[in-house]
């Protein structure tokens, strides 16, 4: 068995530590490009699938009234916010309109700043099971 001098001993680590010191991780930015396309297919695929739950998103309720004022709001809003989509519920004896499918609630209240603008009795909403 061969003992290291005790100059060796200590070297060895030295030179270990110096080589750990330069690793470090990747340094990198990550730029993703999505094509907008994309969120259509998803939006036409939800609207084919209505029976898919997306009970545990977040919504904004614009309107509860009768039918016909329901769809003219529904239709008016497409105009105006085309990146969002909306839907009609009907909850006897009132039709809501709800728009938006939003996973925080922070993002919905980001919309709900900008929609408060047009329509007077809006609010934030999270759908029940």
């Amino acid at each position: 068995m061969r003992f290291l001098r005790p100059t060796q001993a200590l070297l060895i680590p030295i030179l270990f530590c110096c080589n750990t010191i330069k690793i470090g991780a990747q340094n990198s930015n990550l730029t993703l490009n999505q094509d907008p396309k994309f969120e259509q297919l998803l939006t036409e695929k939800r609207k084919s699938n209505p029976n898919l739950s997306y009970n545990d998103r977040y919504k904004i309720q614009i309107f509860n009234g009768v039918s016909e004022t329901a769809k003219k709001t529904l239709s008016e809003f497409k105009q105006e916010f085309k990146d969002l989509d909306g839907t009609i519920i009907f909850n006897t004896p009132n039709y809501k309109v709800w728009v938006g499918n939003f996973r925080t609630r922070m993002e919905a209240e980001r919309y709900l700043v900008d929609i408060k603008k047009r329509y007077r009795t809006v609010f934030l909403i999270k759908p029940s099971k």
